[in-house]
């Protein structure tokens, strides 16, 4: 795929296939110790589970895929250390938000996360909170990520149907566009008020875009390349 690609999908079709990831077996004092310095920085990461796509395909209409489980601190390793194993990939669904006037609204990541001071829709690497029987479902994560993340729940959001996939390096960002009634900037108050009422809110602030003008360097290439696509073909 070339560099940000970005694909339409009619659907997902995610198996977890749990097995051992050789780079977090081999390399994990290397792991444990690069963690301890994130941690010493940033005390509120914690070492939880995530999953990762070890194999995929792409057929007409459908992007087939199958996960493996590991931990956080072997993903962050991985991810800081230039993805020495390209045999797998970080395969992730966000919620692409917007208004009832076509802005959308995307969410500055709180000082306190792995992320701090980007510029993200919500969403994040799956989990398995994420495995329902022996499937991955993307669009349970999606909502899962979204409530956490801005008090929205399912109630509030109509999904559009497909995804759209950019291909950016070793991830995979699955978009979904969720829509509302309400304008982006009444959004925007709404969600702020839920992050004025967590003790320690995932997102600093809430950013709206409506086009080129607004896009930011602190939003990851994937986002933009998405954003672009959409304004450029008026797709959802």
């Amino acid at each position: 795929m070339p560099p940000n690609a970005v694909v339409a999908f009619d659907r997902l079709d995610l198996a977890f296939t749990p097995r051992r990831w050789p780079f977090a077996d081999e390399r994990r004092a290397e792991i444990d110790a690069h963690f301890a310095t994130l941690r010493g920085d940033k005390p509120e990461l914690w070492n939880g589970r995530v999953l990762l796509l070890h194999d995929y395909e792409v057929a007409a209409g459908v992007f087939r895929g199958a996960y493996l489980e590991t931990d956080f601190a072997s993903f962050l390793a991985w991810r800081d250390w230039g993805y020495p194993d390209r045999g797998v990939m970080n395969c992730f669904a966000q919620a692409a938000l917007r208004g009832g006037d076509d802005g959308f609204l995307l969410g500055e990541m709180a000082g306190h996360t792995a992320n701090a001071g980007r510029v993200y829709f919500a969403g994040g690497t799956p989990d398995p909170g994420d495995v329902v029987g022996d499937r991955v479902d993307l669009a349970g994560s999606v909502l899962r990520e979204l409530r956490e993340e801005t008090g929205l729940s399912a109630a509030d959001v109509a999904p559009v149907s497909g995804w759209h996939a950019v291909f950016s390096g070793q991830r995979i960002a699955m978009l979904k566009v969720l829509e509302t009634r309400l304008p982006a900037a009444d959004l925007r108050r709404r969600i702020l008020g839920f992050l004025g009422g967590e003790a320690k809110p995932e997102l600093a602030d809430i950013r709206i875009v409506r086009g080129p003008a607004d896009l930011d360097p602190r939003m990851p290439d994937f986002v933009q390349a998405f954003l672009n696509h959409v304004w450029e073909t008026g797709s959802d």
